[in-house]
């Protein structure tokens, strides 16, 4: 056997090991594990507060609907942005900020770290953390990847970037055709505790049309019954989590 080949043969023997060691923290989009063993990715914080968060925005149509929404009860959240939206509407992603909500990014496509290699798994956060920074005049210190994904060469990236990723402990299912603001909240309500992150959506840009109108008709009772419990509901920079 020929140098070369023996070269080729070690690496296609090292494949699955490899793809093994990238996919691996992909074990975290188990909520249940996440949720026991990975406290600070699931957003576990104070117990007294529910960091309320929203992905995939902004929306010209729906996200100022939310910001209403949110002004009227005097909530503020945290906002993942996704960097190709947020190009289209700067104007949008200032006015979030304006109203004192938090901004992290979302990547900048909505596509899964895990088929992405190290190199355009960095340069898509890369791409997003600059744009957002740009228009905020300060970089984002968060990151939710798309699905919740993330494998080893998005840690060794978030890391280099000076990002904190921060995933979820309930969500809404307010992303489907099926969804309702009664299925939203009940399916937030079977999860909601003390010190969780909610993720919910602002936009339905990944989503199913017009889902994100279930999602508004339930942040209400969302935040209703959160009062009802005690819980404070704010961004993540007041959940605990960075300091």
């Amino acid at each position: 056997m020929t140098a070369a080949r023996a070269l080729r043969t070690a690496a296609l023997a090292a494949l699955p090991a490899l793809a093994a060691a990238h996919a691996a923290p992909v074990i975290s989009t188990f909520g249940p594990l996440r949720n026991r063993s990975m406290p600070r990715l699931a957003g576990q914080g104070r117990s007294d507060h529910l960091a309320l968060t929203f992905d995939d925005g902004p929306a010209p149509l729906s996200t100022p609907l939310f910001l209403a929404l949110l002004a009227e009860r005097r909530v503020r959240a945290t906002f993942f942005l996704l960097g190709g939206e947020a190009e289209r509407s700067p104007g949008l992603v200032r006015e979030i900020a304006a109203a004192g909500h938090e901004i992290g990014i979302h990547g900048w496509r909505h596509l899964p770290l895990l088929v992405r290699g190290p190199r355009a798994t960095r340069d898509d956060l890369a791409r997003a953390r600059d744009l957002v920074g740009d228009l905020l005049g300060r970089p984002p210190q968060l990151i939710r990847p798309p699905y919740g994904v993330m494998t080893t060469a998005a840690h060794v990236a978030v890391r280099r970037l000076g990002l904190t990723p921060v995933l979820w402990t309930c969500w809404g299912e307010d992303w489907t055709a099926r969804a309702t603001p009664g299925s939203v909240h009940r399916t937030v309500m079977a999860d909601l505790r003390g010190g969780g992150t909610l993720l919910l959506h602002d936009s339905d840009c990944t989503s199913a049309p017009g889902s994100w109108r279930a999602t508004l008709g339930a942040l209400p009772r969302i935040l209703d019954a959160c009062g009802e419990r005690g819980l404070g509901v704010g961004p993540l920079r007041d959940h605990g989590l960075l300091g």
